[in-house]
C-alpha cells in the first residue's frame, strides 16, 4: 500500500522509527516534542517551499529533524507532516486552555490599555498560569478570560463553530481567523467539537461521517465535497464554505452553489457525508 506523503514523516534522510521497513532512509529516529511559538506559522512542503496547511500558537509537532533553521515535523493534531522555521517553535509546558473567540490578544498586564504581545486566532491553545482580574495570565501573555475555555471543553455544533469565521478572508492552506481555505474551516469547526479530523479536503471525505444515499436531503451539520473542495450545509437551502468566489467565509444558497461551481468547471458535487451529531 502506497503511504501518503501527507501524513508520512519520511524525508530519505530522516524517518519515524515506526517507518522502519517500510519506508527508505538514512536513518530512523525517535521523534521529540515542541509547541508553535508564533500566533500563526506555515506548513510547508519543503524549506521556502509551498505551504500546505497552517498552526496555530500552542499546536504541538514531533520534531524528527533540524537542518539548516528548519524543522521536518508531524503535526499532533491530524498528522500533517511538513517543515516549520525552527525559530517558530519551542519547549514548555502543554497547553490547556484553547481560544473559544474569532480572535483575541494577549496582553502585557491585566489592562485592556496595556501593549498587546500577540493577536491569537480561534483554535489556538494556551497553558494557562493564574487568574488576574478578568484576564487569565497565560503563556502568551494577559488574555481576556472570556475568550479562553479549558481545552477539554467541547462544542456541540459544528456549524455554530464555523460561523464564529464568518467573513474571515480566503487563504489557500490557511487554518486561522486570519486567512482560511475550505478544509481549515471544517477541520477548526469539528476539532472545537472533539472530532478527529484530516487536513484536506480529500482526506476528509474519506474520514468524516457516513456516506448518504444520492437524492437524500441536506440537513445542517452535513458536509458536502467536490473536487477540492467541501462545504458546510447550514439549513436545507445554505451552505457555508470558505471559498475563492467570494474570497471569504460565507453563506451561499445551495442550489446556487451547486450550479455556479458545477459553471465554473468544479464539477458535480462527488460526496454527502452526514456526522454523528446531536443537534
Amino acid at each position: 500500500m502506497r503511504l501518503d506523503p501527507r501524513m508520512t514523516p519520511a524525508n530519505g534522510r530522516v524517518a519515524a522509527r515506526f517507518l522502519e521497513g517500510q519506508v527508505e532512509a538514512a536513518a530512523f529516529v525517535e521523534g521529540w516534542t515542541r509547541l508553535v511559538a508564533e500566533p500563526v506559522v506555515a506548513l510547508r512542503d519543503q524549506p521556502d517551499g509551498k505551504r500546505e496547511r497552517e498552526l496555530l500558537r500552542g499546536e504541538a509537532v514531533e520534531v524528527f529533524e533540524e537542518r539548516a533553521g528548519w524543522s521536518f515535523v508531524q503535526a499532533a493534531r491530524d498528522g500533517y507532516v511538513g517543515y516549520l522555521p525552527s525559530a517558530a517553535l519551542r519547549a514548555g509546558d502543554l497547553p490547556d486552555l484553547r481560544v473559544c473567540v474569532r480572535a483575541t490578544h494577549a496582553y502585557v498586564a491585566a489592562d485592556i490599555k496595556s501593549p498587546e504581545t500577540m493577536s491569537l486566532s480561534f483554535g489556538s491553545r494556551l497553558r494557562g498560569l493564574e487568574q488576574a482580574g478578568s484576564f487569565i495570565l497565560t503563556d502568551a501573555g494577559h488574555v481576556p478570560a472570556c475568550h479562553l475555555v479549558p481545552l477539554t471543553q467541547v462544542e456541540a455544533d459544528p456549524v455554530t463553530v464555523a460561523t464564529l469565521l464568518l467573513g474571515t478572508p480566503y487563504l489557500w492552506g490557511g487554518n486561522s481567523a486570519f486567512g482560511i481555505d475550505c478544509s481549515g474551516l471544517v477541520q477548526a469547526a469539528c476539532l472545537a467539537c472533539g472530532i478527529a479530523c484530516p487536513g484536506d479536503s480529500d482526506m476528509q471525505a474519506g474520514a468524516l461521517g457516513q456516506r448518504v444515499t444520492e437524492g437524500t436531503a441536506a440537513q445542517r451539520g452535513d458536509l458536502l465535497f467536490w473536487k477540492g473542495h467541501v462545504a458546510w450545509v447550514a439549513g436545507p437551502e445554505t451552505i457555508l464554505h470558505a471559498n475563492a468566489h467570494h474570497m471569504a467565509v460565507a453563506h451561499e444558497g445551495l442550489a446556487e452553489a451547486v450550479a455556479r461551481i458545477a459553471a465554473q468547471g468544479g464539477g458535480p458535487v462527488t460526496a454527502h457525508r452526514r456526522l454523528d451529531l446531536d443537534i
